[in-house]
């Protein structure tokens, strides 16, 4: 499931998982603070996101449908898989050229590879 969300897309898909449960007048309200946006607005973009599966509405509640955590995870694979043909070594290699990594980093993912390789 490959999912592309604009820029304003985004930031109001991290508002509602952020608030979540929440319901879609309250969305009106805050996106209306965050975006200056009127509450058709507000309600269009909504419905994009709900026709994209993120999110569900069911009487003005709004909840996800798929995590954030979910999503960005989903959104990470696929970026590696269509610029570096899908293998992480390569993309950790771009990633640390020009940058080292704190002992700190380097031993999470020394824990993350671990866990991985269990599964």
């Amino acid at each position: 499931m490959e999912i592309q969300l604009g820029v304003i897309e985004a930031k109001y898909a991290d508002m509602i998982w952020e608030h979540e449960p929440v319901t879609s007048s309250e969305l009106v309200k805050m996106t209306a603070v965050a975006f200056n946006w009127k509450r058709t607005t507000a309600h269009n973009v909504l419905r994009r996101l709900i026709d994209k599966g993120l999110f569900k509405n069911e009487n003005g509640l709004v909840t996800a449908v798929v995590s954030r955590e979910e999503f960005y995870a989903k959104q990470s694979r696929q970026y590696v898989e269509d610029t570096f043909a899908g293998s992480l070594p390569a993309f950790i290699a771009a990633f640390t050229k020009n940058a080292k990594l704190t002992q700190e980093e380097a031993a999470a993912i020394r824990k993350m590879i671990d866990q991985a390789e269990e599964k």
